[in-house]
C-alpha cells in the first residue's frame, strides 16, 4: 500500500514532525502505565472519561473498524489524530504487533502533563 493513498476517512492525519512528536509521547505514556492500546480498549477509555487523546493509525484495513472513535472522542470533547503506520505506532506502544488504535489516559500529577497539553493543542488545530 503506498504513502499516497491514505483513506480520506482518515482525518486529521498528522504530518511527519507531529507523527515524530505522537510517537515520542505514546512510547513515554507506555512507559508511565498511561497508555491503552487496540481500538476496544481506547473505546473504554473515553467511555469512561479518562482518555486525554486518542491516536489511530491511518492504514488500518478496514479503517472502518475504528470509525466509531473520532465520533465517540468528539461526543468527549477528546482531541483524536490519525498516523500513518500501525506498525510504527504498535512499536511507539511497546509491542511487536501493529497497534491501530491507543488513548493516552489522564493521571493526576503525571510528568507527562504538559506534553499532552501541547500535543493536544498540536492536534486541536488540525481539526479546526
Amino acid at each position: 500500500m503506498s504513502s499516497e493513498a491514505v483513506n480520506p476517512k482518515a482525518y486529521p492525519l498528522a504530518d511527519a514532525h507531529l507523527t515524530n512528536t505522537i510517537m515520542d509521547l505514546v512510547q513515554q505514556a507506555a512507559n508511565y502505565k498511561q497508555l491503552k492500546k487496540g481500538a476496544n480498549e481506547a473505546t473504554k477509555t473515553l467511555n469512561r472519561g479518562i482518555s486525554e487523546f486518542v491516536v489511530m493509525a491511518a492504514d488500518t484495513e478496514p479503517l472502518e473498524i475504528l470509525l466509531h472513535l473520532p465520533l465517540l472522542a468528539e461526543d468527549k470533547n477528546v482531541p483524536y489524530v490519525f498516523v500513518p503506520s500501525k506498525q510504527a505506532l504498535g512499536r511507539a506502544c511497546g509491542v511487536t504487533r501493529p497497534v491501530i488504535a491507543c488513548s493516552v489516559t489522564s493521571n493526576e500529577g503525571s510528568q507527562l502533563k504538559s506534553q499532552i497539553q501541547q500535543l493536544k493543542d498540536a492536534i486541536e488545530k488540525l481539526l479546526i
